[in-house]
């Protein structure tokens, strides 16, 4: 599959980039996807939940009253789960929700929805850049000169770009992030995925 590569100012340079298929063109295989989703998302989660069993709670332990004669239910502790105040029955406590999958397996999720968004065009290939300055404005300019609107975008560059991240940080729905960090949540979480020359090259070294 061959993409024209574009400049900053959003018009083509007469140059083209071959995407490679291995990497590009594959049936994508949305299990792999939904798993390697599901792991970062649950990485993400801290896990410190936690509530008071019933020997956790602070309170008496003496019977409130007698068994029987005083013509209510029978109740023993205070602590018991249905008064105020008292412990959760079968609450939840600190736990790690993450789990490991196979290197394959997360390289394969990539490449699946690097396919799936290249046969629906919703890749720019653009000329490796930086800003002079980190300044919103530029970034802003940038984006409206690739037509992109007000869709989720992801610019990928190929090393760290100090004022590209500086210059986007702010602006809604516009992530930054280099290749070697690129993670599947992010990928199927863009509209628009945005590669500069030097980042295509880098995601075939890794995802070959």
């Amino acid at each position: 599959m061959k993409l024209d590569i574009l400049n900053k100012e959003g018009k083509a340079t007469g140059s083209q980039i071959t995407l490679s298929d291995a990497i590009f063109g594959i049936e994508p295989n949305q299990h792999a996807v939904y798993l390697n989703v599901k792991q970062f998302l649950a990485n993400q989660r801290q896990g410190t939940h936690d509530s008071l069993e019933r020997w956790a709670v602070s309170g008496s332990t003496k019977k409130l009253h007698k068994q029987k004669g005083t013509g209510g239910s029978r109740k023993g502790s205070v602590k018991n789960i249905q008064y105020p105040g008292g412990p959760r029955a079968f609450g939840p406590h600190p736990r790690d929700y993450g789990f490991k999958l196979n290197t394959k397996l997360k390289d394969l999720a990539k490449r699946s929805i690097l396919s799936a968004k290249a046969k629906a065009n919703s890749i720019k290939v653009v000329e490796d850049f930086d800003l002079d300055a980190p300044k919103t404005k530029a970034y802003l300019g940038f984006l409206g000169n690739l037509n992109v609107g007000t869709s989720k975008t992801l610019m990928i560059t190929g090393e760290p770009k100090k004022n590209i991240v500086l210059s986007s940080r702010n602006i809604p729905r516009t992530t930054t992030t280099t290749a070697d960090l690129l993670n599947a949540y992010q990928l199927i979480n863009a509209d628009t995925l945005i590669l500069s020359v030097s980042a295509v090259k880098r995601i075939e070294e890794i995802l070959k």
